[in-house]
């Protein structure tokens, strides 16, 4: 059917309409995918940068940990008991604290 549309639109001289839908599409996929994405990405930036001693974390690899110890590349995670993981910072995706505390709040809304 679109195509049927955009040779109707080609045969009577629509090419300029054809342009305004393809940019209008563009327009679309900026604001409902990658506009989205990159903000997504600047606030794991920034919460990567913020980490220090004591937060609790979630690894990529699903590994949950305190913050021992931060350098410039990586960060060393008290797992369990003397159980530290040196992890590079990109692998913290998120802090589990905040998870703890939603569910908490679920729970008595319940």
């Amino acid at each position: 059917m679109i195509n049927m549309l955009l040779q109707a639109q080609g045969a009577q001289g629509g090419g300029a309409s054809f342009w305004i839908m393809i940019l209008l599409l563009f327009a679309v996929m900026y604001f409902f995918m990658i506009r989205p994405q990159r903000k997504q990405q600047k606030e794991l930036e920034k919460f990567r940068n913020e980490l220090k001693k004591g937060d609790k974390v979630v690894t990529a690899g699903g590994i949950y940990g305190t913050v021992a110890e931060i350098q410039e590349r990586s960060v060393l995670i008290k797992v369990d008991g003397d159980v530290k993981l040196r992890v590079d910072k990109n692998s913290i995706v998120r802090d589990y604290a905040a998870d703890a505390q939603a569910a908490n709040d679920q729970a008595q809304q319940k």
